[in-house]
């Protein structure tokens, strides 16, 4: 149901298990990185999945792909330790190599099913254009169709994927990048920790970390004005259950 106030778009509820899923190691940071570090401070059990390897996060075209990887993975781990997240899952795909397809979805099932979270977090895959000199990644887009296709119907149908386990079913989805947001996270007490969780993805800030952190900030200040806080993160929210 779509928020009608500022007060009633604030997300205060804090889940016991969630998993966010996204393509990057460093796309979880950034797009919810305040949002599951306060989850994880008041007790949630916060698990992030990580779809691809991160291979190709490079400007230079003679590093070695896999040297990439590694560095990024390292970068991936220590974010997730500022954040105070559970776990962190890996599917180790390339990048620009992931698709919405039933080995994707078996491998996203397969997780779900094994941490059983009442709100899966992922990009929101209908938002494609933003402003005229942006378009969204395609590792996101289809991240984001991949994962919501896990979701409902195969991780809560039993004949879907029966070698995963028990079907589960989620109760809640937030879509983060979303160009129709209608849930507000207020991540004030947690901007700080966000910004130093993105900046640990040093290999992606090309010398740039002060420009990042603010740019961060901003983001942060503009959500955080549509619900009266100082920091916000924004979600559009899909209720299953």
């Amino acid at each position: 149901m779509m928020a009608t106030g500022a007060e009633s778009a604030i997300l205060e509820e804090v889940p016991v298990r969630a998993l966010a899923v996204y393509a990057h190691p460093d796309d979880p940071d950034i797009s919810c990185g305040g949002t599951l570090a306060r989850w994880a401070t008041a007790g949630c059990e916060v698990h992030v999945l990580i779809c691809t390897n991160g291979d190709k996060g490079s400007g230079r075209a003679d590093d070695d792909p896999a040297a990439v990887a590694a560095r990024r993975r390292l970068e991936a781990e220590r974010a997730n330790e500022l954040l105070g997240t559970k776990a962190l899952h890996h599917l180790g795909l390339s990048d620009g190599e992931l698709e919405n397809d039933a080995a994707t979805r078996g491998a996203l099932v397969a997780v779900i099913r094994q941490v059983r979270p009442d709100v899966v977090v992922c990009p929101d895959p209908t938002a494609v254009f933003f402003g005229s000199h942006h378009f969204n990644h395609r590792d996101h887009r289809q991240v984001g169709w991949a994962a919501l296709d896990a979701v409902s119907p195969a991780a809560s149908s039993p004949l879907y994927f029966p070698e995963t386990g028990p079907a589960h079913e989620v109760g809640t989805v937030l879509l983060s990048g979303s160009l129709e947001p209608d849930v507000f996270v207020d991540v004030t007490s947690e901007i700080e920790r966000k910004i130093e969780a993105v900046a640990c993805h040093e290999s992606q800030l090309a010398g740039a970390s002060d420009w990042y952190a603010t740019a961060v900030r901003d983001g942060a200040e503009e959500a955080g004005r549509r619900i009266g806080r100082r920091y916000a993160e924004a979600f559009r929210r899909l209720e299953l259950a």
